[in-house]
């Protein structure tokens, strides 16, 4: 097993109409406003930018961000990401009943040193503290597409 290869798959389950979370979702410059963890998006081209992210760790990850698909008519948007994570992250919009299911999948490699050196040991740690990132993004969403930007 490779202690640096990680797999991420969450559900948000959201009372927005499927358009709608798509079109916030596809907006990654904008991520900052409702995801608290997201710190900073930055543009480099139509279809490159750079992410820093924070969650519980006392550390931050930086990505550049390659769009590699942005298809709404299916509901798919699907970057390449390299930097402290090397790989590629997909979100899946689809409606569900009373709403909108959007699937977030992951599969990266840790590129950053320290993260690597901490592999093992620090796994379980690394797991949970992408788990509270995923949640609080989950809720931030939630509440900006209700209207409630101060429950972000």
């Amino acid at each position: 097993m490779d202690w640096t290869h990680y797999r991420f798959r969450s559900v948000w389950d959201l009372a927005a109409p499927p358009v709608r979370v798509y079109a916030v979702l596809e907006r990654a410059e904008e991520y900052p406003c409702w995801w608290p963890q997201v710190r900073g998006v930055r543009t480099a081209g139509p279809r490159t930018g750079t992410a820093t992210f924070r969650s519980l760790l006392p550390y931050e990850l930086e990505v550049t961000v390659t769009e590699l698909l942005r298809d709404p008519a299916t509901g798919v948007l699907e970057v390449a990401l390299s930097g402290d994570l090397e790989g590629w992250a997909r979100w899946t919009v689809r409606p569900r009943r009373g709403g909108t299911r959007a699937l977030y999948e992951q599969e990266v490699e840790v590129r950053r040193a320290l993260m690597r050196r901490l592999a093992v040991p620090g796994r379980p740690v690394f797991r949970l503290n992408h788990a509270l990132m995923m949640r609080s993004g989950r809720r931030g969403l939630d509440a900006f597409l209700a209207g409630r930007p101060e429950a972000v």
